[in-house]
């Protein structure tokens, strides 16, 4: 479990490319390098992976052909710079929202706006997923937890405050990235109860 409050951004080091499979190794800090162990889950981007090995700061990892397909994990390049979040452990304060590091899909950056002491980025997610992305409720964004502002047809937008740009990559992301995303799983059981019941009822087809 993670809380999409980004404890580091941080440059992937290496990167071993094999059929349908990747390692990648990143660089932590120190301040996240305590208990490390093989077999400990990170979110990278978002993305839950396992620590498969480790020297000193550098971290490995795999990611395995559904991760490529679905993240943005398969993209990366070497120097590029990752969001990681070590797992929550019990007793932790969840400053985000319950997160399970398993991403739905990409969403694309159409849009950056910069008025006077603000940031606002506009993303493209994939229409099934809409349903899921409501105004004032939470989104994971590379591993960030936010919250959602306005959303119109496929599209949303969310606002960075200057720390979140600071502590983060989307100080660097431009127009035309694929972030990974997550739903919150609150928000998706409730709009899946409703349409069962409404389906079930005959209802669904009536509303829409």
């Amino acid at each position: 479990m993670f809380t999409g409050i980004v404890q580091a951004a941080v440059p992937v080091v290496a990167l071993v490319e094999r059929p349908q499979l990747v390692t990648l190794t990143l660089e932590l800090p120190e301040r996240l390098c305590t208990g490390l162990a093989i077999g400990s889950s990170v979110a990278v981007n978002g993305t839950c992976l396992t620590i498969t090995g480790f020297e000193g700061r550098l971290v490995h990892f795999d990611a395995m052909l559904e991760t490529l397909r679905v993240t943005n994990l398969g993209r990366l390049a070497v120097g590029d710079r990752v969001n990681v979040e070590r797992a929550a452990r019990h007793g932790d304060e969840i400053g985000g929202h319950v997160l399970s590091g398993h991403v739905h899909a990409l969403a694309e950056i159409i849009r950056i706006e910069r008025p006077e002491n603000n940031h606002e980025v506009v993303f493209r997610a994939p229409a099934a997923l809409m349903k899921y992305l409501l105004p004032k409720g939470f989104v994971a964004l590379n591993g960030c937890s936010l919250t959602i502002g306005r959303v119109e047809g496929d599209t949303f937008d969310v606002w960075l405050i200057p720390e979140t740009l600071r502590a983060t990559t989307y100080g660097e992301l431009q127009v035309g990235a694929l972030v990974n995303l997550e739903i919150d799983a609150q928000t998706q059981a409730i709009v899946d109860t409703v349409e069962r019941v409404l389906a079930e009822r005959g209802l669904l087809a009536a509303a829409g």
